[in-house]
């Protein structure tokens, strides 16, 4: 590792007072839709969860106390490849630490990494074992948070990696590691892939795994995968349909009504939380879920921050491309569809752990058993 600074800009959040007043007067002006009796969250979110979650944002939610929990890190702008981008930069006390990428989903963002920041960062101050100690590197995705504006079309998931691998170098960090949930899953063996000299290894939840189209890929499939498969096909992707089809129209409504943004945003956390049947709270802090959204809303990046689905999904035809070979280690929740197989198949996998517990949002919902499984991969990472 070399110290380098080279085109990073301090940077700390620091939102105008008008804007956080803005929010408040547009949430007491809400125009509520009316609702059929009796369905639940069977056809979205309900009247009655949103007005008392929306009154809770605007009179019981702290912004600036989310701000300063964010700011008692260090953090920087850079532009990398034409777009700009934004990190938290956490350096270890100690001094031979492993420098790890973090990277987060949608609808994710850097306050997803809060509760491990500590532990992964510092081991020694939190109980552990020194030797586990990580430089953490974790930035806002192209699109997402204060990554903006995108520097254009084209920003998908390989060029994104590009962008990471190129941030690291900047960094100094010769050799690194990378972690990632959802997006972060998807893009973390991209950044092995196009850096394989220096990555030392790639550890992800919430994989997607798909068939291939091969003949037998089906054949075999322990009862637990068979549900897993069941439950990929069975998901309601209508915000991935939105996102992938029509990002800027989706952007209009949720950029102008923080209602709207509030919406789109908690179905999510309620969705993909652990339990499925719980409230989304009942899985995550409330006040954390509101930090989330509230980057998004602040921020103006509902629009920005779906392009990656366009990307992804609309614009060309995703590839398969060839078997990565940086060592893979994969946690899956009781949430994850992750089947091994089809993981083995695309991926160098060398670490598997199923913990039977936690959603899609592991460093929220279980923030202990992530960074004991993140410790454990790397650690033999470190011996080999």
């Amino acid at each position: 590792m070399t110290n380098s600074r080279a085109g990073l800009r301090p940077f700390r959040i620091d939102v105008p007072q008008s804007q956080l007043d803005d929010l408040n007067t547009r949430l007491a002006g809400t125009r509520w839709p009316d609702e059929l009796p009796g369905v639940g969250w069977s056809r979205g979110v309900p009247v009655g969860y949103l007005r008392e979650l929306a009154d809770h944002w605007r009179t019981g939610f702290d912004w600036r106390a989310q701000e300063a929990a964010l700011n008692r890190y260090p953090q920087y702008l850079t532009t990398v490849d034409g777009q700009n981008l934004h990190l938290l930069h956490v350096v270890s006390p100690e001094p031979d630490a492993t420098p790890l990428l973090l990277l987060h989903g949608w609808p994710g963002s850097v306050v997803d990494y809060l509760d491990v920041i500590g532990p992964l960062s510092d081991p020694r101050g939190h109980g552990g074992d020194p030797a586990d100690a990580f430089h953490l590197v974790i930035p806002s995705l192209p699109g997402f948070g204060f990554s903006t504006p995108l520097a254009g079309p084209g920003m998908n998931a390989d060029r994104i990696a590009g962008i990471l691998a190129t941030l690291m170098g900047r960094l100094g960090y010769d050799r690194y590691g990378v972690h990632g949930y959802d997006w972060g899953a998807w893009i973390a063996p991209k950044v092995g892939r196009q850096d394989p000299e220096r990555v030392t290894g790639v550890h992800v939840t919430a994989l997607v795994t798909v068939p291939a189209g091969a003949d037998g890929e089906l054949d075999g499939l322990s009862e637990t995968e068979q549900l897993r498969w069941q439950r990929m096909q069975d998901f309601n992707d209508g915000y991935l349909q939105c996102n992938a089809k029509r990002p800027q129209t989706v952007g209009y409504a949720l950029t102008d009504s923080p209602a709207g943004q509030l919406a789109w945003i908690v179905e999510k956390f309620k969705e993909l939380t652990d339990p499925e049947q719980g409230l989304p709270e009942d899985s995550i802090d409330r006040d954390r879920i509101l930090a989330d959204v509230s980057i998004y809303w602040l921020t103006g990046t509902a629009a920005s921050a779906a392009q990656i689905y366009y990307e992804e999904f609309s614009a060309t035809v995703p590839a398969g491309g060839q078997r990565g070979t940086v060592p893979t280690g994969i946690l899956v929740s009781a949430h994850d569809n992750t089947i091994r197989r089809w993981a083995e198949r695309d991926h160098h996998v060398v670490h598997w752990t199923e913990i039977g517990k936690g959603g899609h949002f592991l460093a929220m919902e279980e923030p202990e058993l992530l960074t004991g499984d993140i410790r454990t991969f790397f650690r033999k990472r470190r011996r080999t």
